[in-house]
Parts: C-alpha cells; structure tokens; sequence
C-alpha cells in the first residue's frame, strides 16, 4: 500500500489567526510541512487544524503564550522532540491597538511591546538555537507600516513594531553567514479578515471590489516564496500592499 510521504519538517506558525496566520500554516502544510499552530487559545484553533487536514496537510494545534519565557522554550523542545525539526518559523503576533499618547497607560504600552518585540525575540531565539545547530533554517517577522513610521495614536504599536524590525536586521545580520534566512515583511494596507469587513464596512465594501484589499491567501504565497529563495538572492524586508493604497 503506498504510504503518505515523510514530512518536511515542521513550519512553526506563532500567531496563527484567522487571516494571515491561518493562510500562512495552510500554504506551508500544502508543501509538506507540518503546520505547528499557536494561540494563547488551543481551541481557536480546532477549525484550522481540521481545514488543513481536509485539504491533505498535517497540522497540530499548541496553546502558548508567546510572551512567557517556559513556554516558549517547552513548546520547541516539544516540537523538536515529538514532530521535527523546526525548518521555518513565522512571528505572526499583531498587538495593533490603537491610543492617543495623551491617554495610554504604562500597562498596556508594556503589554503591547510584550506582544510585539519581547515574544518575537524569545521565539526567534529559541528556534534560531535549533537551526545555527543545523546550519539551515528560516524566520519570517510579520511587520506593518507601523515598522517603518509611527502614526497619531499609534505610539505603543509603532514603537514595538520597529523595535521588532531592529531585531530582525540584528539577527540577518549575525545569523546569515551561518544559513540562517531572516526576513521581514510589511504588510501595507487593509487585510481581508472579519476585523476588516466588521469594523471597516464602508471601505471594505469599496475597495475589496477591485483588489484594493490584501487577500491573506496572497500573502501567504509571498512568504513561501521568500522561504524557497537561493541564499545568493535573498530577500530581507518585503513590503506588501494593494496596487492603490497610498505610501
């Protein structure tokens, strides 16, 4: 009888939300990897898991806090262990919440760099340990026009998400000479997810007609396509955003 081949290695997915995330651990599930999921919510993920099994892929679920050191570091261990090696890793945590200066609080300004910048540095650190061993590997740093300029009433977020972008050019920089390909993408722009269509009608409704909307599946590609890059021509940063929206 023939038998399903072996996996790839596991596409570790941090973050892996309704939109990109999930678009994301699918496309790398349909190229063989297993789709290692994570939310603070294991259960959220159910839905996910089943769509990638239906569609042929192997995916498992894991309910972690990217922000708490133990976790972080038994959840790779586990990963290592129980599934393969970490091949691809995918910082997708968004902490987009918006506040005017004048009203933030110490707390959520901490909580939103703990999101963005602290749960990015731990998971990197951990899978990037796995990979320099191997001497292969990919992380890929899900970033926003936050990244590179900060709006009114986005101070907490704009400053966690170049903070982040910082440490991903630190890491390229170190961990390329040894095989390790670090990327960050920018997604410029509004992205097709229920938050969007729920909280954004009237723009939905004008822009998604003509194309004027990222679409996570589209994204999703352009992630793979920067993981199968040869290392004489690899990408660092890559911006994403609809053909009309404005710079």
């Amino acid at each position: 009888m023939p038998t399903d081949p072996a996996p790839k290695g596991a596409a570790l997915i941090v973050g892996a939300g309704d939109g990109n995330g999930a678009a994301i651990a699918r496309r790398f599930a349909s190229e063989g990897y297993v789709a290692c999921v994570t939310r603070r919510d294991a259960d959220k993920l159910d839905g996910l898991v089943a769509q990638i099994t239906s569609e042929g892929g192997r995916a498992v679920a894991f309910g972690t806090d990217a922000r708490r050191e133990e976790e972080v570091v038994a959840l790779v261990e586990r990963i290592e262990a129980e599934i393969g090696p970490i091949e691809v890793l995918v910082f997708n945590i968004g902490a987009n919440v918006p506040s005017s200066i004048l009203e933030e609080t110490a707390r959520k300004y901490f909580k939103i760099w703990e999101m963005a910048t602290f749960a990015g540095f731990l998971n990197a650190r951990e899978v990037a340990r796995r990979m320099v061993d191997r001497g292969r590997g990919t992380i890929l740093f899900t970033g926003a026009t936050a990244s590179l300029r900060g709006a009114p009433g986005f101070a907490a977020f704009s400053g966690a998400k170049a903070a982040l972008r910082a440490l991903a050019q630190s890491m390229a920089r170190e961990l390329g000479p040894k095989n390790i390909h670090i990327a960050h993408i920018v997604i410029d722009g509004a992205v097709d997810t229920d938050f969007i269509r729920e909280n954004m009608p009237d723009l939905y409704a004008e822009r998604m007609p003509k194309d004027g909307v990222l679409k996570p599946e589209h994204i999703a590609e352009n992630y793979w396509r920067i993981h199968c890059q040869p290392r004489d021509a690899w990408t660092f940063e890559m911006d994403l955003r609809p053909y009309m929206e404005t710079w």
